[in-house]
């Protein structure tokens, strides 16, 4: 982080003083080489903050609604109700499986 800010602030710096230095060489009149780029940033922001029409339309068109099966409404609507009740014991949709390996407890740690 402060290596990125290390380099904005030399860029700051090295911008300063190239406006002095044109300024203090050809005065006013090195202000009109700045206009070109002052414009052409201000077009980018504007574009970039207020996209043409053509471009707006295909953005609205890509965001589809995908509508959730019954299966999923009912699990979230049961969820809902559960969540109404206010008990302190969450209902989850999950379940323990079982493993298929045959568990020995002699092996098992007397604590855990």
């Amino acid at each position: 982080m402060i290596r990125h800010a290390l380099i904005f602030w030399s860029a700051v710096l090295l911008a300063v003083i190239g406006l002095v230095d044109g300024f203090v060489r050809y005065g006013f009149s090195s202000l009109t080489r700045l206009i070109i780029p002052l414009v052409l940033c201000a077009v980018l922001y504007l574009l970039y903050k207020y996209p043409p029409r053509r471009f707006a339309k295909n953005s609205s068109r890509s965001k589809t609604k995908v509508k959730a099966s019954p299966k999923t409404m009912a699990k979230v609507a049961g969820l809902r109700k559960s969540q109404a009740s206010g008990g302190k014991r969450k209902n989850y949709p999950f379940q323990v499986i079982e493993g298929s390996k045959g568990k020995n407890d002699d092996q098992l740690p007397k604590y855990h």
